[in-house]
């Protein structure tokens, strides 16, 4: 392996402001996201032109970059709006714009030449000779396949002289990296142009042609299959082979995620990154990692093809069921002199129960309930959703931590 010890972006999802804002908070140095059009998560809330902007001044005063999805594979009618669209994305002043169809990439090199474009995993580049083809169509950054295995990412790295961004955690889809025509078959749900139903999550059965209506598994158990399905990239454990292959961004996945998934992901990632930059020679791998990070709503982990060929042991489509042993109980919204905070809480929470404070260093602290208080000073034993609460702590918090509970 080829060291070239350098500090790699970390970039994070942002499906709507609020995401953008946890991200930056627990670390991230980047954060993609989409306007209401031209991005492949339709329904990941989105945002305005006005919202973009606002977020684009947020993530620039924290010292993080935007980068706006228009990756989808437009058809002729989707070209009339998309002059008008990039115009206002360089007005706004975002840092990038990802792209992967070739006519995208000609109308905004002709219209906004001075903004750097990235190219999205949806150009399914496996090779060196591609990378390079990309940088002579003007493309600054290329976001690997994730397909590709980690002895491939360094020889493409060590080939070319331009930023390579890899997919490090979050959920895989069955098709080549991601070009799917399954959702617009059977919904007309268009997954290249931003609407996929996901229908590789359903439950499939197998019917042979001359026996209808049997309906056999294909496992022999009684929950059908999920043939389909994939389960869900987590690379923690291998950032000190990716920093030392040059990658430039490791990117994590999750447009369509709520704020639980977002801040604790980048938090996990963000202190592995840092205490191996700190010192690569007595970096040690913290078990606690992966733990937190099935904290999150996931399927199980897998590391994908990055460990040369994935087997049938690396992938187990026995389930498309989520896994998820924490709930999001509540975000810190306001923090005063006297250790009191106020608190927007998410899910309900009772007196009694645990709860754990997710700090923006990467720092855990519990709590029990033992009082809560409303915003007319009342007293009162139950919380639930959108409820304002005032709680005494004995630690130190910010603005913005998360709050979660052990389902």
């Amino acid at each position: 392996m080829h060291f070239r010890v350098k500090r790699p972006e970390l970039l994070a999802p942002a499906g709507n402001l609020e995401k953008l804002k946890t991200a930056i908070h627990y670390g991230a140095d980047a954060v993609y996201l989409s306007g209401k059009l031209y991005g492949l998560r339709s329904f990941a809330g989105n945002f305005t032109i006005s919202e973009m902007e606002e977020g684009i001044k947020l993530a620039h005063k924290k010292g993080a970059k935007v980068y706006v999805t228009v990756n989808i594979f437009p058809r002729n009618e989707d070209l009339r709006k998309l002059p008008d669209y990039l115009i206002d994305l360089e007005q706004i002043g975002v840092d990038a714009i990802i792209v992967s169809d070739p006519g995208t990439v000609i109308m905004t090199k002709e219209l906004i030449p001075e903004i750097p474009l990235h190219l999205s995993t949806q150009a399914n580049t496996t090779n060196w000779r591609s990378v390079e083809f990309w940088k002579d169509q003007g493309i600054s950054r290329v976001n690997l396949a994730r397909e590709l295995s980690f002895s491939e990412i360094e020889y493409i790295t060590g080939k070319v002289d331009i930023e390579i961004e890899t997919f490090v955690h979050g959920a895989m889809c069955i098709s080549y990296s991601g070009r799917c025509l399954l959702s617009n078959y059977l919904t007309h749900r268009d997954s290249n142009r931003g609407e996929c139903s996901q229908p590789c999550r359903w439950k499939y059965m197998l019917m042979e042609e001359s026996r209808p209506g049997i309906y056999l598994p294909i496992f022999e158990d009684d929950r059908g299959s999920y043939i389909l399905s994939s389960e869900d990239l987590c690379l923690i454990e291998y950032i000190p082979n990716l920093i030392g292959a040059g990658v430039d961004s490791l990117k994590i996945e999750g447009r369509m995620k709520g704020i639980n998934y977002v801040g604790n992901v980048v938090r996990v990632y963000r202190k592995a990154i840092d205490e191996y930059l700190d010192n690569p020679d007595k970096y040690e791998f913290r078990n606690e990692w992966p733990e937190e990070l099935k904290k999150v709503s996931h399927r199980n982990y897998t590391a994908g093809f990055f460990c040369e060929k994935s087997t049938r042991g690396s992938q187990n489509y026995s389930s498309s069921s989520y896994v998820q042993t924490h709930d999001l109980v509540g975000v810190v919204r306001e923090v005063s002199g006297n250790n009191e905070i106020r608190v927007e809480v998410r899910n309900q929470i009772r007196l009694g129960d645990e709860v754990e404070f997710i700090g923006k260093s990467g720092e855990i602290n519990h709590l029990f309930l033992e009082k809560m208080i409303n915003e007319d000073g009342e007293t009162i034993e139950i919380a639930q959703p959108n409820q304002i609460v005032i709680l005494t702590v004995n630690f130190p918090t910010s603005v913005t931590d998360l709050i979660r509970k052990q389902k």
